[in-house]
């Protein structure tokens, strides 16, 4: 009996696929002005990764208390995979 539940749940496992990655839009948040050095390099990782995921990369600028408001909205948002950000030095 035990074999056969073994064999029914390994069955309904390997049926059940994964949704490919990405299936949506991905959004860069990134700490700095828009026209800095960084938003500008950002705005172009952006591009490439887009055309290498076929998917849109959104960058999206977040000023404000050197950094800390846009790492803490990315720290807040759901850990789906979804939302990353560019930080420089």
């Amino acid at each position: 009996m035990r074999t056969l539940v073994s064999a029914v749940l390994l069955l309904l496992s390997a049926a059940a696929a994964a949704q490919p990655w990405p299936a949506r839009s991905l959004r860069m948040v990134v700490p700095l002005a828009p026209g800095s050095t960084a938003d500008i390099v950002s705005r172009v990782v952006a591009t490439e990764l887009a055309k290498s995921l076929g998917q849109a990369v959104v960058v999206e600028n977040k000023l404000g208390a050197g950094g800390s408001i846009a790492m803490a909205e990315v720290a807040r948002t759901v850990p789906d995979g979804y939302t990353f950000t560019f930080a420089s030095q």
